[in-house]
């Protein structure tokens, strides 16, 4: 069968053009930003993918155009496909409907710690020889792809409450049909679609209705939100999480640590397994303890999940060393939700603190770079609570280009001395390599690539002088 997917570039539609390829389908697409590692990921499983959303690239008409939401009415590709009868079809609808249909499926779902839960929980059932399908929204180091097909019947998804195509709204979860479901946590996200927390509640509720009865919900616990969505009705059995205990997983720091690298797993009061692993953070055990639960489900002991996380080497942008110029270390995070941002710089100052000897708050600096690019950072919904997010951090650069549509001064001004703002790239990289002294950790966060921030600066850095333009 010959699938011609629109908008293949992107994270979740390229793992589908893999899995579908390695299912023995022809794969072509189309994306209108097409640049790697996605674009030398696809040419390497031999998919020909063209520039831009013409309605020549359905000649000859496929038998199937698999439509990523980024697709719109107006786009000539898509006219084109309604006024000829094309079969199309979304991708979570395809991946449902040709691959999960017969699998074990372990779906992961919230607002923060889906990739990162995921990622964990595919690598578990890796370790414990299951080999897994999965279809992360990142790239786990452990694997270096986002997605395969795997081998039955276990299916790792990271699980969106997104919605899935523009003449499909549902949230893109709904179509997986899990046996065993991870709800992380649930905060407002998505304004662009999503009115209030309420909507997203409803959804998650959608989710929840999906469970069998003979399979298993794992949440957080003590989450006013996933309570409310949970009330609304569960035929599952459930189980809760929650690091600070007073849960059936719980976990409990060794003695001397305190920033998450080494714990021990409770289960209903009783140490069953240890972790210790090169990750840190609260956020971290929590997601930990989550994909630890999924997995028992699933047949894996306890302790061979804490063996197989002792071994976790993370994913990329999620708190990536991207490089060191100078004595400054340069990191790249996916942060873009004020809980998330707060998380990470909380991460990374328990990490520096770590890594010095010296008296307390003689650490090197934590220099924050924000990029507010998601559509729900764009409206302006998470202005009020971004100062208090960033506050952990000794600077803050906030990069506001003249169509972020409000007025980054507010948050600026929170921030007292600490905080500023740049208004483009370029006057971005100055004034950080001005700033930046040995010892300093900058932290760059955002959901897009940031106009290759990361490499400019450390070009900067190394040149020992401010660049201007493309490094």
């Amino acid at each position: 069968m010959h699938l011609h997917i629109l908008g293949i570039c992107g994270t979740f539609m390229g793992g589908i053009a893999a899995i579908a390829r390695a299912a023995g389908h022809r794969v072509t697409g189309s994306d209108r930003n097409i640049y790697p590692p996605m674009s030398t990921q696809l040419e390497a499983l031999g998919i020909d993918i063209v520039s831009g959303f013409d309605a020549a690239q359905l000649d000859p008409a496929p038998d199937v155009v698999v439509v990523g939401n980024v697709m719109t009415r107006g786009m000539p590709v898509v006219e084109a496909l309604l006024e000829r009868g094309i079969p199309y079809t979304s991708g979570p609808e395809w991946l449902a409907r040709e691959v999960l249909r017969e699998r074990w499926v372990l779906a992961v779902a919230g607002t923060h710690g889906k990739t990162t839960t995921s990622s964990m929980l595919a690598w578990i059932l890796e370790y414990a020889g299951l080999s897994p399908g999965f279809l992360i929204g990142g790239v786990p180091v452990d694997f270096g792809v986002s997605a395969r097909l795997g081998e039955a019947p276990f299916f790792v998804i990271e699980a969106d409450e997104y919605d899935t195509a523009f003449f499909d709204k549902r949230a893109k979860f709904v179509h997986y049909r899990p046996r065993t479901c991870i709800l992380n946590n649930l905060e407002h996200d998505h304004a662009d679609i999503y009115p209030d927390v309420e909507a997203i509640e409803r959804q998650f509720h959608h989710l929840v209705r999906t469970v069998p009865g003979s399979g298993l919900i794992v949440h957080r616990a003590h989450d006013a939100h996933l309570d409310r969505a949970l009330a609304m009705g569960c035929w599952t059995p459930r189980e809760c999480f929650a690091r600070e205990g007073g849960a059936p997983w719980a976990a409990r720091a060794a003695a001397g640590t305190d920033d998450g690298s080494d714990f021990e797993v409770l289960h209903d009061g009783a140490v069953a397994g240890r972790v210790r692993w090169g990750l840190i953070g609260g956020h971290n055990v929590d997601n930990a303890l989550a994909a630890i639960a999924a997995a028992r489900h699933a047949g894996v002991p306890v302790e061979v999940s804490c063996s197989a996380l002792g071994e976790f080497r993370g994913i990329k942008r999620r708190m990536e060393l991207r490089g060191e110029a100078r004595g400054v270390r340069v990191y790249d995070d996916f942060a873009h939700h004020p809980t998330a941002i707060a998380t990470t710089v909380d991460g990374l100052r328990r990490r520096v603190e770590g890594m010095h000897s010296g008296p307390p708050g003689a650490a090197g600096r934590i220099i924050a770079v924000l990029e507010p690019r998601s559509n729900t950072m764009r409206l302006g919904v998470h202005r009020d609570t971004l100062t208090a997010s960033l506050a952990g951090a000794d600077e803050v650069w906030l990069y506001a280009p003249p169509d972020l549509g409000w007025d980054a001064g507010g948050v600026i001004a929170g921030l007292g001395g600490r905080g500023h703002v740049a208004s483009d790239i370029d006057a971005l990289v100055a004034d950080l390599a001005r700033a930046s002294r040995p010892g300093d950790h900058v932290l760059i966060m955002s959901n897009g690539g940031f106009g290759g921030l990361h490499g400019r600066l450390l070009t900067a850095l190394a040149q020992g002088a401010p660049a201007q333009g493309e490094a």
